[in-house]
């Protein structure tokens, strides 16, 4: 096993882990966590411990790289590797999650455009009021937006009213 290792080491087939982390621009620990979580193959040890990773993880690692641009978590990309690695097509279930992603995104664009709308609203009041007393700042404690506050009860309000 050593006199294999040792002549595909010096045939270039072996690459180090710090040689993976250089050519792939991957640091060391995250190589070691895509091991763990079965993004990669578990690496060929030498006798010292030192893991040894055949070129093809450059590929891998690139593959990795390009589905985390298009949107996909390390668990989603885990789960496609295996997948394929099981003979299936991850195919269908890779327009799924975008097509998911896709309806995601369009919500959040639209809330975006909502809060957009409303943060100019109030900043018209602000620039009309110019000062306003308040606990700490007036214009922002009189402010009326919905976005990104959490809904008061009935309760909460009634509560917060009776003690002014």
């Amino acid at each position: 096993m050593r006199t294999a290792l040792k002549s595909a080491t010096d045939s270039g087939r072996w690459l180090r882990i710090g040689d993976v982390s250089k050519q792939s621009g991957v640091g060391i620990e995250a190589l070691r966590f895509y091991e763990k979580q079965g993004l990669l193959n578990h690496a060929t040890r030498t006798q010292s411990g030192y893991r040894l990773y055949g070129a093809e993880v450059l590929e891998r690692l690139e593959f990795i790289k390009r589905a985390q641009v298009l949107g996909f978590s390390l668990a989603e990309i885990a789960h496609i590797i295996k997948e394929k690695e099981a003979g299936k097509s991850p195919c269908f279930e890779v327009r799924e999650i975008v097509r998911s992603r896709l309806q995601e995104l369009d919500e959040r664009m639209k809330e975006m455009r909502r809060y957009r709308k409303e943060l100019a609203a109030a900043l018209v009041e602000w620039d009309e009021a110019k000062e306003m007393e308040g606990e700490v700042c007036g214009l922002i404690e009189g402010t009326a937006i919905s976005h990104g506050l959490p809904k008061r009860t009935k309760l909460e309000k009634k509560t917060s009213q009776s003690k002014r």
